[in-house]
């Protein structure tokens, strides 16, 4: 059937709607890259502007202290801030 198939955009919007998952995850499950799964959630997040649903996103989280205070929401850092650790998890998204 012609005017069915979704974008990626639309099949990560509606992956998220089922459950969180992160960059590395949507990378994977969409065969792209991590950076281009950013990229699309960063879309998606605006596209939902007007629609009652919005993007959440968990924080990144380090493993060894568990600080979760970093700046950007989106990316992964690199260490911890706190105890520099290299044990941060990548932050998780939904949709809600």
């Amino acid at each position: 059937m012609e005017g069915t198939e979704q974008t990626t955009r639309q099949r990560i919007a509606a992956f998220l709607r089922e459950e969180p998952a992160e960059a590395g995850r949507i990378a994977t499950e969409f065969g792209i890259t991590a950076a281009a799964a950013l990229s699309h959630v960063e879309h998606i997040s605006k596209s939902l502007d007007g629609t009652g649903e919005e993007l959440l996103a968990a924080p990144p989280e380090c493993r060894e202290c568990g600080f979760s205070g970093f700046d950007d929401l989106v990316n992964r850092p690199s260490r911890c801030p706190e105890c520099k650790a290299e044990a941060v998890s990548e932050p998780a998204f939904t949709v809600r």
